[in-house]
């Protein structure tokens, strides 16, 4: 997955090869939280690039 492109849902990044894996592959393989290329069983939650702007009052 290119990081240019829209994910739909959570998206995790491989911490070994830095891969991006969403939890729905995640989900079709059933063996537990694993990176889908290189099976290192780390894996960081990916924040989408949104910044809150809260009013001060």
């Amino acid at each position: 997955m290119e990081v240019d492109e829209e994910p739909k849902g959570i998206v995790y990044q491989c911490v070994r090869c830095g891969a991006y894996v969403t939890y729905e592959e995640i989900e079709l393989r059933g063996g537990g939280i694993k990176c889908t290329r290189c099976n290192y069983r780390v894996l960081k939650k990916v924040r989408p690039p949104i910044v809150k702007h809260l009013k001060a009052e």
